[in-house]
């Protein structure tokens, strides 16, 4: 805004200097050629007089001696003829009969003045031609033709434009100066409320924008931190009441568990079925407060790198994907279902550099691959694979830690089970979501799974795609920013929360 700002302002500057200067320049460059002009009219009006006396008196010998110390001492020729264009003098290698002269002496003898009326400027060059008859009144004497140097004229023009330019360009300096220190003064509280309201937008602790600027900026800035600080309070005992019900709730949900296992060996045979109902029912419970804990912390931590740069985080993506197939290919198994690692990312001869850490990795891959073996079903082939895409050329977002354009790490979850349906798959991230066949399951997910790993992937500038696969089931996709190489580094190994679709 500041550079926008400044430009206008400049332009007005260049506007108004220009508006000044040039009628000044085109004044000064017209009153020097005036002054030539006059300078130059009055020799021949000297001149003029002379030849007048000398066609009175018949002795031209003065108008000729006159004429010849002024072109020695200025250099400019002149030529002085009668009434009849017989030569009185002509000096500096200037000819009555040169075309230029006689027709200028033609238009003398009629009674014609003739003075240049071109303003000069500092690259004339060369000179202009006088001419005026002698005489009184409609009576003419003679002619006097004066060849005048503009070389004087033009060179003192070129000094008083230079200092015209100079003064100009010294006011558009002084102008310049003053503002930017103007719009700093206008646009500084404007960034700082800006960051501000960035970190709001966040959901993390704005700073206080200190009021400064204009009064309006400085009343704009005290009720923004007084709005701040009540949102800011507003979203603080939100994220603790997430946060803290669900760990409070963890002692409680223990002792209940101590209990029942408890009372499970004074139980009758026709209340088993009602004592593992009510234990299906506080493992969900477990897990929905685990899923909500990791949500608030997801959360959290993707409004933190969404104000900062991100560049803390980097890991090996391949590497994190071969190890997230080593944990979960036995739990595949035990469910009935086939987990495989594509072959480019079995055998990728070199990392793949994404920029977030090894945890949040492996924790979106574990969301992704639990989803896929819980709902894929019996007999379902996962893959699970690990490979680069391209940029779009811009950005990928506040808190990657790559650079703009330079593409993508994806890890793609891949199953056949029965998938979701188009309406469902732009339902599939919100929290507590499940797919209509999941919904009377009991050991179905908490519907946070996938919400988390969005909010993981959102942190770090990058995005979760789900589509239907061909011939049928699911294609989970996790596309993270990369990062450069050589930054990866770290050790795999945190295990995410389950989801439900």
């Amino acid at each position: 805004m500041r550079t926008r700002v400044q430009a206008a302002l400049l332009l007005f500057v260049v506007i108004a200097v220009a508006a000044f200067a040039v009628p000044l320049l085109l004044f000064t460059a017209s009153d020097r050629t005036q002054q030539l002009v006059l300078a130059r009219s009055a020799d021949l009006d000297r001149f003029a007089a002379l030849m007048d006396q000398a066609a009175a008196t018949g002795d031209t010998s003065a108008v000729a001696a006159e004429a010849r110390r002024y072109t020695a001492l200025y250099g400019e020729p002149l030529v002085v003829t009668d009434t009849r264009r017989r030569t009185v003098v002509q000096t500096g290698g200037m000819r009555a009969a040169d075309p230029a002269v006689a027709r200028l002496l033609d238009a003398a003898l009629r009674n014609q003045t003739e003075h240049p009326s071109a303003a000069l400027r500092p690259w004339s060059r060369g000179h202009r031609m006088f001419a005026e008859p002698a005489g009184t009144g409609t009576r003419v004497s003679g002619a006097v033709v004066l060849r005048a140097s503009v070389g004087t004229a033009a060179d003192e023009i070129t000094r008083r434009w230079a200092a015209v330019l100079a003064g100009a360009a010294l006011v558009a300096v002084a102008c310049a100066v003053l503002a930017r220190a103007a719009t700093g003064w206008v646009v500084s509280p404007l960034r700082r409320l800006d960051r501000a309201v960035g970190q709001l937008a966040a959901g993390l602790p704005p700073e206080q924008t200190r009021a400064g600027g204009p009064p309006e900026l400085r009343q704009l800035a005290i009720g923004f931190n007084r709005m701040a600080r009540t949102v800011t309070a507003a979203l603080e005992q939100q994220r603790r009441l997430v946060a803290d019900t669900s760990h409070q709730m963890r002692n409680p949900m223990a002792a209940l568990r101590l209990r029942v296992d408890a009372l499970h060996t004074h139980l009758a045979p026709s209340g088993e079925r009602t004592y593992t109902g009510v234990t299906t029912e506080l493992d969900r419970l477990e897990t929905l407060l685990d899923d909500l804990l990791a949500l608030a912390t997801a959360e959290h931590r993707a409004g933190e790198l969404t104000v900062t740069d991100g560049s803390g985080g980097h890991c090996d993506a391949a590497a994190v994907a071969a190890d997230r197939h080593r944990l979960w290919k036995p739990v595949a198994e035990r469910a009935g279902a086939r987990l495989s690692l594509a072959p480019t990312s079995a055998a990728h001869p070199a990392p793949v550099p994404a920029a977030c850490t090894d945890r949040e990795l492996a924790q979106i891959a574990d969301i992704l691959l639990d989803n896929a073996i819980k709902y894929a079903g019996e007999g379902a082939e996962i893959s699970l694979a690990c490979t680069t895409e391209p940029g779009s050329g811009s950005g990928s977002g506040s808190g990657s830690g790559s650079e703009a354009g330079s593409g993508f790490a994806v890890l793609t979850v891949t199953d056949d089970g029965p998938g979701l349906g188009t309406d469902e798959l732009a339902l599939a991230t919100t929290r507590f979501w499940r797919s209509g066949r999941q919904r009377e399951n009991r050991t179905a997910g908490t519907g946070l799974g996938l919400a988390i790993a969005e909010q993981l992937l959102a942190g770090r500038g990058g995005r979760l795609e789900l589509t239907a696969a061909r011939p049928r089931g699911l294609r989970a996709r996790a596309l993270v920013p990369r990062a450069a190489p050589g930054g990866a580094g770290g050790t795999s190994g945190a295990g995410g929360s389950g989801d439900a679709r």
